[in-house]
């Protein structure tokens, strides 16, 4: 295991020089160091039933948020992202939630009002990254013969064919639009030549309904994460064409969001939260905690699936369903090796840039005064000096740097236009 990822005892031995926290008691030394007592120890945060919230779970189920104080933590479970969006915009005064396990575009999209009711901004905070990569592309059985993968060129022209022979639409579901999902197979359909506005409808579905709604012939390939690609295998359904870090080895996926208002009312409650989630992220990523996370992800109040459709992926361990089987693939989720858990604000413009490229955002978005004002990337630094994280595990930047993705394509953070102008299939807003 790289060297920053470290174990619990090696956190526990930094809270125990800072005061001699106790499992029960929360993080008093921490608090006594910094003279910072809690302004709440309540939260309520949403999530989805999804493997990547596992760090939520975890905290809740082994206590890390009771350890950092936060004894009444509510982690509840949202129908769909609409309903995770609409209940930030409540927030929990008005029987919503304060934050959640979030697609990471969505804290932009909710923050500038582009996805919110009547385009009214609910100003959010990004205070950490959950993980890296470990989502799936799947395609039905009705392509078997094709063993579809990254490439699409044969499959764009068994789509077309089959919109124009049946006339039936040809339907390709994401999650939430503008969210990771949508830009991870648009982005994978557009490198092939097929255009996701143009040739094929994109369609929402919830993650839980995707394996039924594929049952039943309302998709021809979907984007999400586990359980449901495996699920879709077992169930003999469909198969796996790709796990997208192999369209951007370890891009970055799902964020840990706040309410802007919670943050600035309880900085230090919201710090503990984070230190909860972060401890979480630690365990989750052991390879002998596996088969625990799991378990415990597999629970009935969390993803209420048999733990034999997560077990494999979380451990790393993919069988596409086509022949191909990967053990301990390099492609697998990552909750804290490889900086997973801190918040590039570099990947935070990517994702703004593919926004625009797809018209979800204007093209004259002020997009660094905007991730400035969303990314609280300083709360994660702060977060992870508390837990004693050394500082070469810290990452020096703000920026991963230029990122390459499998067409060829390649990323420069110090200059998105350039990369935007090279994608030939795009869809831009025209500007106000």
């Amino acid at each position: 295991m790289p060297s920053n990822t470290f174990s619990r005892r090696t956190v526990l031995r930094g809270a125990a020089a800072l005061g001699g926290a106790s499992l029960a008691g929360g993080f008093p030394g921490i608090a006594v160091a910094q003279g910072s007592a809690l302004e709440t120890t309540k939260a309520k945060l949403g999530f989805i039933a999804l493997t990547d919230a596992a760090p939520l779970f975890v905290a809740d189920e082994k206590g890390f948020f009771r350890k950092h104080g936060m004894t009444e933590v509510e982690v509840l479970k949202q129908s769909s992202w609409g309903a995770t969006r609409d209940n930030l915009v409540l927030g929990s005064k008005s029987n919503g939630i304060d934050g959640a396990h979030i697609l990471t575009p969505m804290p932009y999209l909710i923050t500038t009002g582009a996805v919110t009711p009547n385009n009214v901004p609910v100003p959010m905070n990004i205070l950490a990254r959950l993980n890296l990569g470990g989502q799936g592309i799947s395609v039905s059985n009705e392509y078997k013969d094709l063993k579809v993968g990254v490439d699409t060129k044969a499959f764009r022209k068994a789509l077309l064919d089959k919109r124009v022979k049946t006339g039936k639409p040809v339907n390709a579901a994401m999650t939430f639009p503008g969210g990771t999902h949508d830009l991870w197979i648009r982005y994978w359909m557009a490198a092939g030549g097929v255009d996701p506005t143009r040739d094929i409808n994109t369609i929402v579905v919830p993650p839980a309904q995707m394996v039924a709604n594929m049952k039943v012939g309302s998709m021809d390939t979907f984007c999400v994460c586990e359980p449901w690609n495996l699920q879709l295998i077992h169930q003999k359904i469909g198969y796996t064409a790709l796990t997208t870090s192999e369209l951007w080895m370890n891009h970055p996926e799902k964020a840990f969001a706040m309410r802007a208002d919670y943050v600035q009312a309880n900085p230090n409650a919201t710090r503990a939260l984070l230190k909860a989630v972060m401890e979480a992220q630690m365990w989750c990523e052991e390879t002998k905690n596996r088969a625990e996370v799991a378990e415990i992800c597999s629970r009935r109040r969390w993803i209420s699936a048999p733990v034999d459709d997560i077990v494999d992926r979380i451990q790393g361990n993919f069988d596409y369903g086509t022949g191909r089987v990967e053990a301990n693939s390099r492609y697998q989720m990552r909750y804290w090796r490889d900086q997973a858990s801190y918040p590039f604000q570099s990947h935070d413009l990517w994702f703004l840039t593919e926004n625009q490229r797809w018209g979800y955002l204007p093209p004259n978005l002020d997009t660094k005064s905007l991730i400035a004002k969303v990314n609280r990337e300083d709360l994660w630094r702060a977060a992870a000096k508390d837990l004693g994280v050394a500082a070469k595990d810290i990452p020096a930047s703000t920026s991963r740097g230029v990122e390459k993705f499998f067409d060829g394509k390649v990323f420069d953070p110090a200059n998105p236009k350039k990369y935007l102008d090279a994608l030939e299939i795009k869809y831009l807003k025209t500007a106000a």
